[in-house]
């Protein structure tokens, strides 16, 4: 029966926790000193980002995948605190799509921690825009129109676990697309996109949902008015998802989203590269050539003004979010773990008696300034993991060489 003392993400008050089989059997307040209280790490629910393209020099698009590496790759975000997640193929063939997809289900089916930490799968393309600039780092030649038949053979190799897929608006066979996903129960965004105000506007009415990492995967330069950025900003029905890393948006933008969006419908993703971890250096995964920058930067090879994914960790989004914008800890948590689990209709994650005992505990160290650091929200922070139980057992298996 795992039990352990920390702060409770809420209301920073210490708390002990005792988790039962699955569930969190008991929680109450800690009786014990402020300085013993201010050396407890924090404990929230279980981080859930929606946008891990993989780890540690693994891609989940690789057409090599293994299940040995979705296991790997699932531990690693473990030990930086991600609970859940969706592991992401981005725009390639048919036989690579499918050989990914296909990995995936057998990394479920044969890996209790992948199955437990597996909370479905994001297509991010093909059916995504030509142009340079929203396309991102997606390789032109495999852009392709969107095909629901193409999809539904996709949905089978995965065991039926794709449950987000990004597109563009403008995509030729955009709206039928959009409108048989979402009869199906799978979430629909927009993303690498070059969309006008009628075309964002049908894909909202066809069923799309979410904006993927709405201010990326655009033009370096856009139409002062209008432009897709202010159509989706505007549009109600969409969710944002957002990468808080410093590098991918200007601290005035993630502003503007939460005002926008408010924090009930923005979520946190990382959207890490499958080179986050990797040193500095050039690489390469199938046709996507990118360079890993001394300052932590991920951008495409020769083309260092678009970035390539990121090589951040969801932990690390909560901690800028908190010190660009001033949002309270458990506000930036939220973002980056109920609110997934509202749009997905999964199982709401909460510290209460009864509730699945999926938790994340961590630290927050403030650098700078010394006079903030007893605060919650003042100062630079490093996110700093310390456990990860998923479905009442610890998961927390760091080796020696995980940064």
């Amino acid at each position: 029966m795992p039990q352990f003392r920390a702060r409770h993400y809420r209301t920073l008050l210490p708390v002990d926790v005792t988790i039962e089989d699955d569930l969190i059997a008991d929680i109450c307040e800690a009786d014990c000193s402020d300085q013993e209280a201010a050396n407890l790490p924090y404990v929230s629910p279980g981080l859930f980002d929606i946008q891990i393209n993989g780890y540690n020099g693994i891609w989940f698009s690789s057409p090599a995948l293994t299940t040995d590496q979705v296991v790997a790759v699932t531990q690693s975000l473990v030990n930086k605190s991600v609970a859940r997640y969706f592991p992401t193929l981005i725009t390639n063939s048919f036989e690579a799509l499918h050989h990914g997809f296909s990995t995936l289900r057998q990394a479920c089916e044969q890996s209790s921690l992948v199955n437990d930490c597996v909370a479905g799968y994001h297509l991010e393309g093909p059916y995504i825009s030509t142009e340079d600039g929203p396309r991102g780092a997606h390789p032109l030649q495999h852009v392709r129109p969107a095909d629901y038949d193409e999809f539904q053979k996709l949905q089978t190799a995965s065991g039926d676990r794709i449950r987000l897929v990004t597109l563009a608006a403008e995509a030729d066979n955009a709206v039928p697309f959009i409108q048989q996903c979402t009869a199906d129960g799978v979430v629909v965004a927009v993303g690498h996109s070059a969309a006008d105000t009628d075309q964002i506007g049908a894909a909202v009415e066809a069923g799309a949902r979410l904006s993927t990492h709405l201010g990326n995967g655009a033009h370096a330069t856009l139409p002062r008015h209008p432009n897709y950025l202010w159509d989706q900003l505007a549009d109600d029905n969409l969710w944002a998802s957002i990468i808080a890393d410093g590098w991918h948006l200007p601290d005035s933008v993630l502003k503007c989203v939460l005002r926008c969006k408010s924090m009930s419908r923005t979520i946190l993703t990382c959207d890490v590269s499958g080179f986050g971890g990797c040193p500095s250096g050039t690489y390469a995964e199938g046709d996507v050539g990118v360079e890993v920058l001394d300052d932590g930067r991920i951008v495409v090879a020769g083309q260092r003004q678009f970035l390539a994914g990121s090589g951040a960790i969801t932990g690390d989004c909560i901690v800028h979010m908190i010190d660009a914008c001033g949002v309270s800890l458990f506000d930036a948590v939220r973002m980056a773990s109920v609110n997934p689990a509202i749009l997905f209709d999964e199982p709401l994650p909460d510290l209460e008696v009864g509730a699945i005992a999926t938790l994340s505990l961590f630290r927050l160290w403030k650098s700078q300034p010394e006079s903030k650091l007893q605060s919650d929200n003042g100062g630079s922070s490093t996110f700093l993991p310390i456990d990860t139980f998923v479905c009442g057992k610890s998961r927390w298996a760091p080796p020696a060489t995980d940064s």
